[in-house]
């Protein structure tokens, strides 16, 4: 019987970890805040955004919300970044992607300070990644590694293909699976006979952002698949990029969505915040 990952319910369980780790940091006096910047009014960014801010709540971190009108200039929003930088009460700055058009997001991302950088974009935690050293995660990646481990699927040894090579997702990702052993391969748009790679994989990761485009004729027989993507269809029904129904019978296991990777985003992203602070007191 193919087992369906509770994306839901591992995230939980972190958190309880993350609210019972911050209970006890309290007691010693130590307070652990997260400036969350939102910059216009994008809708699902307002969701995303009200999400982190209900986590934060429940684990006992401080968020402080800063939300800029639309028209914001990119070098005001610099110098709130400089100002959060300099700020030692601030543990981590997160900036709601995507932002305005008229703001470049690399510029955004470079000035947070690394030691600061919860989503762990910044060039200095991707290359530190890269080689092994310490650093931030971004989150997503990071939570899919939790749901694998949580789930007791071994990645030791396995073939492992990300379809998706964004900065967020696919390379993270592949660095990740690297360092548990794994063999992998990253997929895209550009792969020749991207259905029989994929059919290699044991563990399928699906991060292309179009929905339902993996079938059952992507997948190997008994393999584990994760889905990243998430869409909202016509009838207001969420999906993701695997047609669910179609493959279920195939693998042996599968993250559903709703309710499979996304909220371990969240959840590693309440992990970091708690790494910050830990990182900072070792200065």
């Amino acid at each position: 019987m193919t087992k369906i990952i509770d994306g839901k319910q591992i995230a939980g369980t972190i958190k309880e970890e993350l609210r019972q780790k911050i209970a006890q940091m309290k007691e010693k006096g130590i307070e652990i805040s997260l400036a969350v910047v939102q910059v216009g009014e994008n809708p699902a960014s307002s969701v995303y955004v009200n999400n982190k801010k209900k986590a934060c709540e429940y684990v006992g971190i401080r968020s402080i919300s800063y939300h800029l009108p639309e028209e914001t200039l990119e070098q005001e929003l610099l110098k709130l970044i400089h100002t959060l930088n300099e700020d030692q009460s601030v543990n981590g700055i997160l900036v709601q992607l995507p932002l305005p058009a008229h703001i470049q997001e690399d510029r955004i991302i470079h000035a947070i300070a690394p030691k600061k950088d919860v989503d762990g974009f910044h060039p200095q935690n991707v290359g530190a990644l890269c080689i092994g050293m310490p650093g931030f995660i971004s989150c997503t990646p990071a939570g899919i590694i939790q749901l694998l481990k949580r789930s007791e699927i071994s990645l030791c040894g396995k073939e492992c293909v990300i379809v998706g090579r964004s900065n967020i997702v696919g390379k993270p990702m592949s660095m990740l699976l690297l360092r548990e052993d794994a063999t992998v391969t990253i997929a895209h748009s550009k792969t020749k006979d991207l259905k029989q790679v994929c059919k290699r994989a044991d563990i399928l990761i699906a991060a292309v952002g179009r929905p339902k485009m993996f079938t059952k004729d992507y997948v190997k027989e008994g393999a584990v698949v994760i889905d990243v993507g998430i869409h909202r269809m016509g009838d207001g029904t969420l999906c993701g990029d695997v047609d669910f129904c179609d493959v279920l019978s195939t693998c042996s296991a599968i993250t559903p969505v709703p309710g499979g990777v996304g909220p371990m985003t969240i959840a590693m992203l309440m992990y970091n915040c708690v790494e910050s602070n830990v990182l900072q007191r070792m200065e």
